[in-house]
């Protein structure tokens, strides 16, 4: 074979691969007294690392073409993450070992996920049609000045100017520059002053979604272990100088409490103190300080900013290597008995702090209807079925609105299924003529499989009732504003929805189930007595 050189230009024709460039080099040498062997040297090299940086280009392109095709393929075969924590809550996400579901699976999957957009979406629509019913627009009755629970001072009143509001902040808070207007107030101060002498605050109050959102994503920066109590509980303070209660994740969401514990010896639920803010804004008595979940970092939220000792010294590592703790309470405060981050990330509800109790007295009442607390021992009101009579003639339910106040806590704690109202609490500043305050849900939403008919035995001895709380109770035993279906889009709106539902679908049917079983009750009453309603809204047409 007789090769020809032709001078450098016609050089990269043998120089294509490392092959070439090889032959070239022993060929070059031969004829060295015609060529220019060193530009012939460097225009090889030259061709050499540009087929290099090709070939590394075209094995990028490939491999960026496997991962995109590997992703889209996942993106077929996976369910929604809240389905998958719910339907299958012991399953590894991550597992490698975990099967790709047949094409008749993923296409039942597919199906069920539109099927829960179109459901969800109907239910939202619901939801917002409910809270425009008029039923959850009447007029307010006009509020005097008597009627907040706080006033702020105006400019100047008793020298007192917006100079007064202002402070150097302590470390690792926000300096404080509020002044009169209400623009200038953090979210949890103008819930504090929208407080009044009917309810904690008003229909469609935009502060209320500002207020969650604050407590679902602000900096923790102190955690202390509130004081009392039978369970633990902490008190977040956040750089706003607002403050929560948080109650962390005891037991699973779709975990049912055990049949064989007393209602004293339940466990506390997130949950509930969640779902029990939502069902009383539902039912029109925003008698619940607002309520969200968030999860929560137990070691950088909580245990490197807490000033409590002694809850400090509760934290350890478990065999599992989960952050833990426990604190000091009554109940369920040992290593037995412990939360655990996973690992270190940990669940909880968080509700807004009522006003200090030096600015705001609550005075508490026993509920006469108070469980005996015993394993053995029943309460009078189980024994008497005309205990009620009694009742109406002790003060403050002789008069005023005390007693409907109280059947509308009775309707609240049936339908969550809430056994453990021993107390309530009211605004001392406000006297009798005000609400209960709905506190402490925790043993709420227990049981689903299981009615508690001594939870309304208020209602039934006393046959007592509001007519607007009539009127909304039967607005949401229709179809188009079913309790279940609203309180599961009202549901949807929280952080922790995304994770898994507040509420197993188990707990919504039983809304429904015992929202008829109330109405039951109700009519009842109507049929053997005539005093049963008390009108709170005479202009109502309904």
């Amino acid at each position: 074979m007789t090769v020809k050189i032709r001078g450098a230009t016609e050089t990269g024709k043998y120089c294509h691969t490392g092959l070439h460039c090889s032959v070239y080099f022993g060929f070059s040498l031969a004829v060295a007294l015609r060529t220019d062997w060193k530009l012939t040297m460097r225009v090889c090299r030259h061709r050499c690392l540009l087929g290099a940086f090709a070939m590394l280009l075209c094995a990028s392109v490939a491999l960026h073409l496997l991962v995109a095709l590997f992703l889209l393929s996942a993106h077929h075969t996976t369910c929604e993450l809240s389905q998958c924590l719910f339907t299958q809550p012991h399953d590894d996400l991550t597992s490698a070992n975990r099967s790709h579901p047949a094409p008749s699976h993923v296409a039942a999957v597919t199906g069920r996920w539109k099927q829960e957009v179109r459901a969800g979406e109907v239910n939202i629509t619901k939801l917002e049609a409910l809270f425009s019913h008029a039923l959850y627009n009447l007029h307010a009755p006009p509020s005097h000045d008597d009627d907040w629970l706080l006033k702020v001072r105006s400019k100047g009143s008793e020298g007192h100017n917006e100079e007064q509001w202002l402070s150097d902040s302590k470390e690792g808070y926000d300096p404080i520059q509020w002044n009169t207007s209400t623009e200038t107030h953090p979210p949890w101060l103008r819930f504090h002053l929208g407080i009044s002498r009917w309810q904690l605050y008003q229909h469609r109050d935009a502060n209320v979604a500002v207020l969650l959102q604050q407590l679902a994503i602000n900096r923790i920066v102190s955690a202390v272990q509130k004081t009392g109590g039978t369970q633990l509980k902490l008190v977040l303070t956040f750089p706003n100088y607002g403050q929560a209660l948080f109650k962390p994740m005891k037991q699973e969401r779709y975990e049912e409490t055990n049949m064989n514990l007393f209602y004293f010896s339940d466990f506390e639920r997130h949950n509930a103190e969640i779902a029990a803010f939502h069902l009383d804004r539902i039912l029109g008595f925003r008698r619940v300080p607002p309520v969200v979940g968030r999860l929560i970092d137990v070691i950088k939220e909580i245990k490197d900013v807490t000033t409590d000792h002694k809850l400090a010294r509760t934290f350890f590592t478990s065999p599992v290597g989960n952050t833990c703790f426990y604190g000091q309470c009554s109940y369920y405060c040992s290593t037995e008995h412990a939360v655990c981050g996973r690992p270190r990330t940990l669940e909880g509800s968080l509700a807004a702090m009522l006003p200090d109790l030096s600015l705001s007295p609550r005075r508490t009442w026993r509920n006469p209807w108070r469980r005996s607390y015993s394993r053995s021992k029943l309460a009078l009101w189980e024994t008497t079925p005309t205990y009620c009579n009694s009742v109406k003639k002790t003060p403050p339910y002789d008069q005023g609105t005390r007693l409907v106040d109280l059947i509308d806590m009775t309707i609240l704690d049936f339908l969550q299924s809430n056994m453990d109202r021993h107390h309530y609490e009211t605004f001392e500043i406000f006297g009798n003529n005000t609400f209960l305050i709905h506190l402490d849900n925790g043993r709420a939403f227990g049981r689903y499989s299981k009615d508690e008919p001594s939870i309304l035995t208020p209602l039934v001895q006393c046959c007592r009732i509001r007519r607007s709380t009539l009127s909304r109770l039967r607005l949401l035993s229709l179809p188009e504003y079913r309790l279940s279906d609203v309180m599961r889009a009202s549901l949807s709106h929280d952080p922790l929805a995304t994770v898994a539902p507040m509420l197993a679908e188990p707990h919504l049917s039983a809304l429904d189930r015992r929202l008829d079983t109330v109405l039951q009750a109700i009519q009842r009453c109507l049929l053997q007595y005539g005093d049963v309603i008390y009108d709170d809204i005479p202009n109502y047409p309904g």
